[in-house]
């Protein structure tokens, strides 16, 4: 029989009629089973602990469960990877942050794009590089820091959460700011980075504040300076770097959700309206203050405006800094 039967026809035609309100059914239904958020680092770390805390919220709010899955590697690009290649149905999200939408391809090319590929959902919040130290190490201060590095200039080691990560770029700039030498030794994630910190495997790490205060507060580091523009209200006597005249070392890690690229408008709107319900809370708002981070919330136009200009902006550091992924 030819394929192209008046039959067919209007068989083709009846389909495509009823394609947007197939759309509409499901969007109307969304959500309707588990929704996934993939975090690009290890379990433990801070990324982790604030993708759980604000995916609990999220479950009541949204009426299904709600699940972590941790796909940590490199600074981020495997999941990263893995959420842009998934389904653009509104059942796999990512937390992201300043690494896998900002630094990491600025450093290097990688298999995702980081604008073309998603759709941001919307702002968490911020928090400043701490600058810490195992506390075996005989520096007290960032001017001991600098002298031991002067006198032994292949002597220590910084952890990071990766190359391409908020660490690498701060403990880099460090580097180049202070024309001290330290070597880098990149892991997958920050809470590993941080165990063999504590366990003076590194001596040094420049981890986000959300992931460096309840270790300093445990005792177990030693902060020595805020690598942003302010100090911490919960570690008020560590200074800045820029009080102690080392400038340009300012990196303020931030996080957000996205999703596929492609995914529908109004299920974009309906996670973004309930994320921001959840950053109002005034519970969830204490947990991740009490960390040292700072909760701000946006739009999903305000969002991917920021990743547009973090982008460029780390791009330029890659140029003058002589960054490379290696």
């Amino acid at each position: 029989m030819p394929l192209n039967t008046p039959r067919r026809r209007l068989a083709a035609c009846l389909l495509a009629l009823s394609l947007p309100t197939l759309a509409q059914s499901a969007l109307a239904s969304y959500p309707s089973k588990t929704i996934t958020i993939v975090v690009p680092t290890a379990a433990g770390g801070g990324n982790d602990a604030m993708a759980r805390t604000i995916g609990q919220k999220l479950q009541s709010l949204l009426g299904q469960t709600v699940i972590v899955d941790n796909r940590a590697g490199a600074a981020g690009a495997i999941a990263s990877e893995y959420v842009a290649r998934a389904p653009a149905d509104g059942y796999t999200l990512f937390f992201g942050y300043i690494a896998t939408h900002g630094m990491n391809p600025a450093l290097q090319k990688l298999r995702y794009d980081p604008v073309a590929d998603f759709e941001p959902i919307g702002l968490v919040g911020y928090s400043p590089t701490l600058l810490v130290a195992n506390t075996k190490v005989p520096v007290k201060d960032v001017k001991d820091m600098l002298a031991q590095l002067k006198a032994r200039p292949d002597g220590f080691f910084y952890a990071s959460a990766g190359n391409g990560t908020a660490p690498h770029f701060a403990a880099e700039l460090f580097k180049l700011r202070t024309g001290v030498n330290m070597g880098g030794v990149p892991y997958k994630g920050s809470a590993p980075a941080v165990t063999d910190t504590i366990a003076g495997q590194t001596q040094f790490m420049f981890p986000s504040a959300f992931t460096a205060y309840p270790q300093v507060k445990a005792g177990k580091l030693r902060a020595l300076a805020v690598a942003g523009p302010k100090r911490l209200a919960e570690l008020p006597e560590v200074p800045t770097l820029k009080e102690l005249g080392i400038e340009g070392v300012d990196v303020q890690q931030w996080y957000g959700f996205f999703a596929p690229a492609r995914t529908p408008k109004p299920v974009i709107a309906q996670l973004n309206k309930a994320l921001n319900q959840v950053l109002n809370d005034k519970d969830i708002i204490k947990r991740i203050e009490e960390h040292g981070a700072d909760v701000e919330s946006s739009t999903p136009e305000q969002f991917g405006s920021l990743v547009k200009t973090e982008l460029q902006r780390w791009k330029q550091v890659v140029q003058q800094a002589k960054l490379s992924a290696d």
